[in-house]
């Protein structure tokens, strides 16, 4: 298992398939590698950065979980080739200006994570345009939880003609059906069950044949866990804004449960 710190390093990796991540790595994040790995093609890189561009939040940047030592390990077990674990110096380097890439529009327009979160997925498309730049992949592997993150990634790629084949990989979940994140580790006490209702209310929208059913179950079992809605939509599953029938769906949700914001996705095929 080879750790890479600079971009001396990553010569040998071109035409890698790629896996970028924040670390503290779960196994939703093994199971992006193992893809990789299965995939075929160059060798597997996996990176490990904790990009400060798209936090809205220091105090959410500050407490991310940084777990090097373990992260590596897990990546050698899953299959990975080589860690890019860079600096902020090879990131952004001090006499540099990384530029932000024009944003897609499905990154500024569906009033989801766009508007909750202003900035986030300038610094999203910021920092994965950055490693694409260093790695020069012929592959990346993204999770589907980040749904609207997976879509302004692809869209990205394709407006800017990078070429680099762009794979969603399904959800990983717990046994009782929550979405694995980093931030799990954060709820505390009731919290954790009280979580389970953003999969629940995917669950139940997804028998519904309207929008307004689906919106309002899911609206319904959120509200019966306790936990604090930003949104809960059907949208377009490619642009993520207005559902038109015929078109594949896609539902989504934002809760809070305490202090732990939560996201989770589903596809949604009534209307």
């Amino acid at each position: 298992m080879r750790v890479v710190t600079d971009a001396r390093g990553l010569g040998p990796l071109r035409g890698c398939v790629f896996v970028p991540t924040m670390g503290a790595l779960h196994e939703g994040h093994l199971a992006l590698i193992r893809a990789a790995r299965a995939g075929g093609g160059g060798p597997v890189v996996v990176s490990v950065f904790v990009n400060p561009t798209q936090f809205n939040d220091p105090k959410d940047l500050e407490r991310y979980p940084r777990t090097l030592e373990a992260d590596v390990a897990g990546c050698e077990r899953a299959g990975a080739d080589a860690v890019f674990a860079p600096g902020l110096e090879v990131m952004y380097p001090p006499r540099e200006v990384v530029a932000v890439p024009r944003l897609p529009r499905v990154a500024t327009e569906p009033g989801l994570e766009d508007r909750l979160r202003p900035g986030h997925f300038a610094g999203v498309c910021q920092v994965v345009k950055r490693l694409f730049d260093l790695t020069r992949p012929a592959r990346a592997y993204f999770g589907e939880k980040d749904w609207q993150q997976l879509r302004a990634i692809s869209a990205m790629v394709e407006q800017e003609r990078m070429g680099i084949v762009i794979v969603g990989v399904p959800t990983v979940r717990e046994a009782d059906g929550l979405a694995m994140s980093s931030r799990n580790v954060f709820l505390k006490g009731d919290e954790r069950v009280r979580a389970r209702g953003l999969s629940e209310a995917l669950c139940r929208a997804a028998g519904l044949g309207s929008v307004g059913e689906a919106e309002a179950e899911m609206g319904r079992v959120l509200a019966e866990r306790g936990l604090n809605v930003e949104y809960a939509v059907v949208r377009d599953a490619a642009t993520l804004e207005r559902y038109e029938a015929g078109r594949p769906g896609r539902a989504l949700i934002a809760a809070r449960v305490g202090a732990v914001r939560l996201i989770d996705n589903a596809a949604w095929a009534g209307g």
